[in-house]
């Protein structure tokens, strides 16, 4: 007697770390529950960042998204509020086990819409061959590191996106977290000092880099030889990886700035359900299995992930292989900035990078550019 099939079908985001890692857990799952089958599909890396998931849970069971869509979820309905579907124990596991502020950055109107599978915020990073070849150490704040950017070295992401999440990060650093107020999305003089200081490291940098996100960065740094230096993009341990790359990154807890550690802005990617999904026990199983500790610092890990759960940051396994991406880089998760996740700011978030951008590129009137900031963010208020 034949028994029934289960398909599922997700959507992750194509690097190895989005894919491999989900594709990875699928198979075994699928090894250790015959008759499921689970298919991942990949879009980029911007798509991922954009693209609205009420057109994706209209197609997929299970998505891989970025936290700030948690408040248009709590909004929508369109993905399940899995506090309602999980035992109350895993997911308290989780919260305790959280890197930083990851579980909770998938909360909104009281439920939890996603497990932080995957943790990440921009970290610092350098090609130690290069470093030690020029006789030259890691910068400690921003002062040394305006210094190293000086002698061409350094690099950073400047498409929009990165770009904005950075002057968040230079915003926090200089004692004013962004989009607290309903009339502004920083002061007048935290927003001019910000800018001003990253347009000070931008103008030393390579002008490709307005057209590079964190892999292209990384890539460059490890399939040239140009670039020794990173100070923060969101952060890719594959890159820390015997064999991944041509050359090995090594990854590093991030400068002071005005007398702290950078506080960058959260990133990583949580793992929801359509509200349209239909095989809940056996997907709720799926959640179970690829969000525990042992999975997420073995199956998932080896597959090329970036775990969620904090004992597979602290795991001796996951560093030894990793240069101790994990260990060097926790504090500055552990500190990093939640950004909003009021239905709204998606809106803003897509807007606001492109003349933050524009400005670093070519400069321009501070001023104006805040004021240009403060009509996106007011008119995100109201949607």
């Amino acid at each position: 007697m034949s028994t029934k099939t289960i398909h599922l079908k997700g959507i992750t985001w194509n690097h190895s770390r989005g894919f491999t890692s989900m594709v990875a857990t699928a198979q075994r799952f699928s090894e250790l529950n015959p008759g499921v089958e689970i298919t991942w599909e990949k879009r980029s890396l911007q798509a991922f960042a954009d693209e609205p998931i009420d057109q994706l849970a209209k197609r997929y069971d299970l998505l891989v998204i970025d936290h700030p869509w948690a408040g248009f979820a709590g909004k929508t309905n369109v993905i399940l509020p899995l506090d309602e579907h999980l035992p109350k124990a895993f997911l308290k596991d989780l919260a305790e086990n959280t890197v930083g502020r990851s579980h909770e950055s998938y909360t909104s109107s009281g439920h939890q819409y996603a497990l932080a599978i995957d943790a990440a915020a921009p970290v610092a990073s350098s090609r130690p061959d290069l470093l030690k070849e020029k006789g030259l150490s890691l910068p400690k704040n921003y002062d040394e590191l305006l210094a190293l950017a000086k002698k061409g070295l350094v690099i950073m992401p400047g498409i929009p996106q990165d770009t904005l999440m950075n002057f968040y990060m230079m915003c926090c650093n200089l004692g004013e977290d962004v989009c607290t107020s309903s009339a502004h999305v920083v002061s007048e003089k935290i927003g001019i000092e910000a800018l001003k200081m990253l347009r000070a490291l931008a103008v030393e940098m390579d002008p490709q880099i307005f057209d590079w996100n964190p892999i292209k960065v990384y890539e460059a740094m490890t399939l040239t030889d140009k670039y020794a230096y990173c100070p923060w993009a969101y952060g890719y341990s594959n890159y820390s990886r015997v064999g991944y790359a041509r050359k090995l990154l090594h990854f590093h807890d991030m400068v002071e700035i005005n007398g702290v550690g950078a506080i960058s802005t959260l990133g990583g990617t949580g793992l929801a359900v359509s509200a349209k999904a239909t095989e809940l026990e056996t997907i709720m199983k799926y959640l179970e299995y690829i969000g525990c500790e042992v999975i997420q610092k073995t199956v998932f890990f080896d597959g090329g992930g970036q775990p969620g759960h904090r004992k597979a940051w602290t795991d001796e396994y996951t560093n030894s292989l990793t240069s101790n991406y994990f260990k060097n880089t926790l504090p500055g998760l552990d500190r990093a900035f939640l950004r909003p996740r009021y239905n709204g700011h998606m809106y803003f978030q897509d807007r606001a990078g492109a003349p933050i951008r524009n400005y670093l590129m070519h400069g321009g009137d501070e001023k104006a550019l805040l004021n240009q900031l403060n009509e996106l963010y007011i008119k995100s208020l109201d949607i």
